[in-house]
C-alpha cells in the first residue's frame, strides 16, 4: 500500500480475507498504514531528524 496504493485491488483484499481478516480490521490496517505513511512525508518535509537512540541502535541511518 505503501508505494503501490492506486494498484490495490480486490483480489489483494480477498488475500487478506483469507488469511482471516475481518473488514474492521482491513480497515484499520488501511488507516495505520495511511497515518504513518502521512507523519513520515510530513516530518521529512519539514526535516526533523531521527531520535539519536535510533542511530546508536542502526549506525546506517
Amino acid at each position: 500500500m505503501t508505494h503501490l496504493a492506486a494498484e490495490i485491488e480486490q483480489p489483494d483484499v480477498d488475500a487478506l480475507r483469507a488469511q482471516g481478516l475481518d473488514d474492521a480490521t482491513i480497515s484499520d490496517a488501511i488507516q495505520v498504514v495511511a497515518y504513518f505513511n502521512y507523519v513520515t512525508r510530513v516530518a521529512d518535509g519539514v526535516g526533523i531528524d531521527d531520535e539519536p537512540e535510533w542511530q546508536a541502535a542502526d549506525p546506517a541511518r
